[in-house]
């Protein structure tokens, strides 16, 4: 694989199904999306049937901690041996132009490979690739259980580059007809149309890789953001996928610890990781909020009392007459006080947090909801996309959902650059339907001869 050290990137080995597999069975949405629905992923299993497809190759988080996670995860392995051997895959050299038709227009992306070694989730990083959001550490190891060992990646990651000018991924748009085509096809679940164009041209690939350089330059990084001389440059943000990137990592790091320091394995393939890199300023890539719903609260538990508790007195709770009225308080916000919208059986309200000591509604929200998941007050806490979903769970019984306002994406780099990550799940690029769908894999493992 050819590399540039400078900007951690590869230029990636694609593998894709061969023509005659449907397509439109093969992708599969992300793994940690519709959690609370099972449905969903019930209706995939009867769309897909036995045709071949990434459903075989991921782990739905929805099923987590079902008592058969061995057994599930043991059919995985062999799915990927098996589609492997059967040959179903071709194998594209070279970066993919993406181009991902959602309710908001074309998102474009580019396929991609970034090093490992420039990657660091923890808090504080000041590495070139950086987690935006904070790293759930016990969410890893079930990850790390299905990666290890495994003969290919197939990924749903998306890495944000803040390129105002769309130096890198534009010059592809501008010639994609002259690229050969590698996949056009509708999406299940009415989720939209995905394309792919190789880029095999020489010229393109080191105007790509030299577009990455100037946003990595020291000068114009700290010219760009009103930065002190030195501070390290962030070319990549995590914006998908986080916790599948930190699976990688913690496998890379585990690879070389095992090597001893062999210089053998610093060409290794697990060094690297197989992204979508995205432009922060695509039109069609909206940030929209991660809701929270709370799960068989105890019935002697109040929460709008508690909170105020928590907050000593700050928090006011204003009842809403309807969901719309809710949403326009939440969503109209501006600095402080911050405002949370809350939705039970019993009705919708804001909660108003005067004097917050975090910089986003999501950061208050979650202070209080750890201590009170710390403190057993509820059976469950989930993270849910879209309003409908937060709506529908948080008014069945025993539950309570609450509806947060959407992150200025522009503010992203600037935050990650002088905060270091935000709270976790504080931001969605776009709704569950608009997701990256497992569609490219990537070979970590040769098979025998």
């Amino acid at each position: 694989m050819k590399t540039d050290d400078a900007i951690a990137l590869g230029v990636p080995h694609i593998l894709l199904p061969k023509p005659g597999i449907d397509l439109g069975k093969w992708a599969v949405i992300a793994c940690d999306q519709f959690t609370s629905e099972p449905e969903y992923w019930d209706r995939v299993r009867d769309y897909v049937g036995d045709a071949p497809s990434a459903l075989n190759l991921i782990y739905p988080e929805v099923y987590l901690g079902e008592p058969e996670a061995e057994s599930r995860i043991r059919r995985i392995r062999e799915h990927m041996m098996r589609y492997l051997e059967e040959g179903i895959f071709i194998e594209a050299e070279g970066f993919v132009y993406v181009e991902r038709r959602t309710g908001q227009g074309v998102r474009r992306g580019l396929m991609a490979c970034l090093d490992l070694e420039c990657y660091d989730y923890s808090r504080g990083a000041t590495s070139l690739i950086r987690a935006t959001e904070g790293t759930i550490l016990e969410r890893i190891p079930p990850r790390v259980k299905i990666r290890e060992g495994a003969p290919l990646e197939i990924p749903h990651i998306m890495v944000l580059i803040d390129d105002p000018g769309g130096t890198v991924i534009g010059p592809l748009a501008e010639v994609k007809s002259r690229l050969r085509c590698l996949y056009d096809f509708d999406l299940m679940m009415d989720s939209g149309h995905v394309a792919g164009f190789q880029v095999d041209d020489e010229r393109l690939e080191k105007g790509v890789i030299g577009a990455l350089r100037a946003l990595a330059d020291p000068a114009a990084f700290v010219s760009r953001y009103g930065l002190a001389p030195q501070t390290p440059v962030l070319l990549y943000a995590m914006g998908d996928g986080n916790h599948s990137l930190a699976t990688a990592k913690a496998i890379w790091e585990k690879t070389k610890e095992k090597a001893g320091g062999s210089a053998e394995v610093r060409n290794s393939p697990l060094r690297y990781a197989l992204v979508e890199l995205v432009n922060l300023h695509d039109p069609a890539l909206v940030f929209e909020p991660i809701h929270r719903v709370l799960f068989d609260i105890r019935a002697e538990r109040d929460i709008v009392g508690e909170m105020k508790a928590f907050y000593a007195g700050r928090v006011r709770w204003i009842p809403s007459r309807s969901v719309d009225e809710m949403k326009a308080a939440v969503d109209r916000q501006a600095g402080t006080p911050h405002k949370i919208g809350m939705i039970q059986s019993s009705g919708f309200g804001v909660i108003e947090v005067a004097d917050p000591k975090t910089n986003l509604p999501v950061g208050t929200l979650q202070n209080f909801l750890d201590a009170f998941m710390n403190e057993k007050g509820a059976r469950e806490i989930d993270y849910v996309h879209g309003t409908e979903a937060v709506l529908k769970l948080g008014r069945q019984a025993g539950c309570a959902g609450f509806y947060l306002p959407a992150m200025d994406k522009r503010e992203l780099f600037r935050t990650v650059i002088l905060d270091g990550a935000l709270p976790r799940k504080t931001f969605s690029m776009g709704e569950a339907p608009d997701k990256r769908f497992y569609l490219e894999a990537r070979r970590l493992i040769s098979l025998s001869p």
